[in-house]
């Protein structure tokens, strides 16, 4: 298996060497440049062609969600965003230029390993802490939702009357997070299928992605 390439862009000497240093001793990683800004980050790309961006949000020069527009719009690679608690308003535009996904900065190895993995194979994740701040909900209140972040039959403003029960199923598994192998195992279908169902809903909503989706069952809000 190829090592999935990634550039690691933030203006902490700290974290930017935590990271790499993560990635270095993992043979499935490889990294391939460190920036302190976007702009930088953006210049290693159009050189070294990396797969995932590890992407902070305020940066000098030209900061994450400036940086995220572009290379995704020149199709450079995917973007994890790397987030602070107080990110949130910052994180929802990043979302609306094409990141793939959110990452707390005071993460474990293994879930930073993960995250990496799952935008590398196009799959859009959300950490659960950071989707309460995304979508106003209050994870901490269990008649709200149970302890996966999910509701058991959406919000009030998610219309669930032109979906089958199968359909259902594979959008309740994506606000879980779950990835399409494991809605595959967990619905004892194939992946093909599950990907066929998600690009139906996706289509039927208009949605471009899904962490979308799942913002939309979880909140009703587009």
């Amino acid at each position: 298996m190829d090592k999935i390439k990634v550039i690691i862009a933030d203006d902490s000497d700290f974290v930017r060497d935590g990271m790499k240093i993560i990635l270095d001793v993992d043979d499935e990683f490889e990294v391939i440049g460190c920036a302190a800004n976007g702009k930088e980050a953006i210049e290693l790309a159009e050189r070294q062609a990396p797969d995932v961006f590890l992407m902070d949000i305020q940066m000098p020069v030209m900061d994450g969600i400036e940086a995220t527009k572009y290379i995704v719009e020149k199709n450079l690679g995917k973007v994890l965003i790397l987030t602070t608690f107080d990110d949130d308003d910052l994180v929802k535009q990043a979302l609306k230029n094409g990141a793939k996904g959110y990452l707390i900065k005071n993460h474990t190895p293994d879930r930073l390993k993960q995250m990496i993995k799952s935008v590398y194979s196009g799959i859009s994740v959300v950490e659960e802490k950071m989707l309460g701040t995304l979508t106003g909900i209050d994870h901490r209140d269990g008649s709200t939702a149970d302890n996966t972040g999910s509701f058991e039959n959406g919000a009030s403003g998610f219309d669930a009357s032109g979906y089958t029960e199968r359909e259902l199923d594979i959008i309740k598994a994506v606000a879980d997070g779950l990835s399409n192998k494991q809605i595959a195992e967990k619905l004892y279908i194939s992946e093909g299928t599950v990907k066929n169902y998600i690009t139906n809903i996706l289509s039927k909503e208009e949605l471009s992605h899904r962490t979308a989706l799942a913002v939309y069952y979880l909140t009703g809000k587009k």
